[in-house]
């Protein structure tokens, strides 16, 4: 073979070699976006159940973050402690990834025009909570079902000892009910697989830590809150 001929299949192969990798690089990102997996739109709409759930739990993971710092210093209690390092952690895990898909999705991490909080879900969120989660409803700085409001992060502030885990037990109970709530409404209307199964995830693991609060607080001789 002479050289030139020579010069030019290994130009042919080499491009080849770049339009595979090329390709494949689309594919991956498809993939992620949900293209791989479901037909439909390219990425999900601003006002999607998709979308939707990516903003409002990344809030609403913040706020546990903020409640499990506060009670890590105002406690010396181990296992205390430990349930508030591994609420903080697996939450704001979470919620990178929460705001890694808005991004990825080239969507605002705020509400479009004329939806607020929750209006992905089919009733706003409001079924199968109690009257107190009722009231908190953007109420004193509670922008969705289980939030705590100003007024009782500023209790949680001001505890010490056993009534600060108590009132973090509480006030974390009642965040992780509305918190299952949303990741079962993501786990049913999401269209992203990858987000979907986050959110069952959340629903189960939520679900196990409400069990192991309802044991700490009888513990301390206290109950959920009705």
């Amino acid at each position: 073979m002479s050289p030139s001929r020579n010069r030019c299949t290994q130009w042919v192969a080499g491009s080849a070699v770049a339009l595979a990798l090329l390709f494949a690089g689309a594919a991956t990102v498809a993939s992620a976006r949900g293209e791989a997996e479901t037909p439909g739109p390219r990425t999900p709409s601003a006002r999607s159940a998709d979308a939707g759930f990516a903003r409002d739990m990344a809030v609403h993971h913040q706020q546990a973050v903020e409640m499990s710092f506060i009670v890590r210093d105002a406690t010396g209690d181990e296992d205390v402690r430990r349930l508030a390092y591994d609420i903080a952690h697996t939450q704001a895990n979470q919620r990178g990834m929460l705001l890694g898909w808005l991004d990825l999705w080239d969507l605002p991490k705020t509400a479009p025009d004329g939806q607020g909080p929750m209006a992905w879900m089919p009733d706003g969120g409001h079924s199968g909570h109690s009257g107190h989660d009722m009231e908190g409803m953007d109420h004193d700085g509670a922008l969705m079902p289980g939030m705590a409001t100003r007024t009782e992060l500023d209790r949680l502030r001001a505890a010490r000892g056993e009534p600060a885990e108590v009132l973090f037990l509480q006030l974390m109970t009642d965040h992780h009910k509305g918190g299952v709530a949303m990741a079962r409404g993501c786990a049913e209307q999401c269209t992203v697989p990858v987000e979907k199964r986050l959110a069952q995830g959340m629903a189960e693991a939520q679900q196990s830590e409400l069990d192991l609060m309802a044991d700490m607080l009888a513990a301390r001789g206290a109950v959920p809150r009705p």
